[in-house]
């Protein structure tokens, strides 16, 4: 805390002046914890892919705005048959790719046919699964046709990993993106920096800002320095952590605490002995104290989740106290499973703050009740290896970003190994279902489910702690798609 206090000081000192050269400006710099493995949002599960794409570089027939609805992108109106099973969309025209390719319906049939493919990589390939056939109708009209009613058809469309990309491109696009959207890339410095310009050429509103340039600043030693002295401007999500107080005291900075769709979990390998005893997972959820570990992990501003559902979406259920913290009766789970005298394990961690704060606590926390946990921090890169792709890990950390995705618990092969049919019944059920009602009802039955069967425990949804010169206007308070979404972003002078 002292360290950051003279970093401030000084900073303030020598930099107030400085801050009036920022009027007027068409540039921007954000910092960015971590650099993407790739820009291809079609084929990475990566939430930094689509941190610095997604409706900067490339756009899909819909998009959700900062408010989580959805709107118009390059589909400009949609009319859905009375049986719910197909969806014609009248696209816009005069679009082209950033290379100068014309857009058309054949591109929305290349680009869902391809997520939708036996072969596909697209990581949320599931989207796409109830999609029977996609039919260029004409070079403005595209029909697509659906095995049944799907209630969240329309926002699936606008997620990340749903963008348009063109047949001519695609298979360059994790290097040199080629999308429709107002920005196109300038310049990527590995382990740098990631530059966007204004795409010239865009056929919708053109954006205020001329270059917006996504520095890598993975920690709080360098994120404040660099934030205090003008280098960065703008932090969508910064990692303040003890300095966010005093920054929050700083009239040049707009410090908005929003919310997001990361639900942030200890992950349990359910088929790896000991977890797959419930016993033993009921333990560990006993054992948590959220409470600390949201002190810990984000500033105390992190909200307390029972369930693997955001506390800001309709039909969210609050099942924190289906396990409160208990020392004694995680003591008891143990026994009953046949463990009383504690196991060992490890947790592999990735790099984030929050990952790697919150499992020291949790480190810690286990220990009380005879649980040996040895930390393993791996970087992003081998966390998605070896923990999402292979499946090699005892427990882990991370924040689960991408909105509405309860249904993960349900996909076959997916990294928490947890299958439970009844489960599956209900998400099964949710799919078809178009009622609001209904699909209310479903939901909360389905966080039921896993706050009381605990494939993984639930910490805190992730807060959003946004903090960008005050005279920037049009950053997003909150993240229903973890996204940069810079297409509104101004100087105000």
């Amino acid at each position: 805390m002292r360290l950051w206090k003279t970093i401030l000081a000084a900073a303030v000192l020598s930099l107030a002046p400085a801050t009036s050269a920022f009027a007027a400006r068409t540039d921007l710099t954000l910092g960015i914890v971590l650099e993407p493995p790739h820009l291809d949002p079609t084929a990475g599960a990566a939430a930094a892919i689509g941190e610095v794409t997604y409706a900067n570089v490339f756009e899909g027939l819909t998009r959700i705005d900062d408010n989580g609805q959805v709107q118009p992108a390059l589909a400009e109106s949609w009319a859905v048959s009375d049986d719910g099973k197909a969806y014609t969309f009248k696209l816009h025209s005069g679009v082209k790719f950033h290379d100068g390719s014309a857009f058309s319906a054949d591109d929305v049939k290349f680009s869902l046919d391809r997520a939708r493919a036996k072969d596909s990589l697209n990581p949320q390939k599931p989207l796409f699964a109830h999609i029977t056939d996609v039919t260029v109708v004409d070079p403005a009209t595209v029909k697509v046709t659906l095995d049944g009613p799907q209630g969240s058809f329309l926002y699936d469309m606008g997620q990340v990993a749903a963008v348009i990309v063109a047949k001519g491109s695609a298979d360059g696009n994790k290097d040199k993106p080629i999308g429709t959207g107002p920005f196109k890339l300038d310049h990527w410095a590995k382990g740098s920096e990631i530059t966007l310009v204004k795409n010239p050429d865009y056929w919708g509103t053109a954006a205020a800002l001329d270059k917006a340039t996504f520095r890598i600043v993975p920690d709080v030693a360098a994120a404040v320095p660099a934030l205090l002295s003008g280098d960065i401007q703008a932090f969508a999500n910064m990692p303040a952590q003890d300095a966010l107080g005093q920054i929050q005291s700083d009239p040049r900075f707009s410090v908005v605490i929003g919310s997001t769709e990361g639900e942030t979990i200890l992950s349990i390998n359910n088929k790896k002995p000991p977890f797959d005893k419930l016993a033993v997972r009921q333990a560990l959820a006993s054992a948590i104290d959220r409470d600390a570990i949201i002190a810990a992990a984000s500033n105390g501003l992190g909200k307390p989740i029972g369930s693997h559902f955001s506390p800001g979406d309709a039909g969210y259920v609050d099942l924190t106290g289906v396990y409160p913290h208990d020392t004694a009766k995680a003591k008891a789970y143990l026994k009953e499973a046949g463990l009383e005298n504690g196991f060992s394990a490890t947790i592999k961690l990735p790099p984030v703050p929050y990952a790697r704060d919150g499992g020291q606590v949790i480190q810690s926390q286990l220990k009380e009740i005879g649980v040996d946990l040895q930390i393993i921090p791996v970087e992003w890169a081998e966390w998605l290896s070896q923990v999402f792709t292979n499946k090699d890990y005892d427990l882990t950390i991370v924040s689960h970003v991408e909105p509405n995705d309860i249904d993960i618990y349900s996909r076959p092969g997916y990294y928490f190994q947890y299958d439970n049919p009844k489960f599956n019944d209900v998400i099964k059920a949710l799919g078809t279902t178009v009622d609001k009602n209904k699909r209310l009802e479903l939901l909360g039955e389905a966080q039921k489910f896993l706050a009381h069967d605990v494939p993984a425990v639930y910490l805190f949804e992730l807060p959003k702690i946004g903090v960008w010169d005050a005279k920037l206007q049009g950053m997003w308070t909150n993240w229903p798609i973890e996204a940069d979404d810079l297409t509104k972003v101004k100087w105000t002078d």
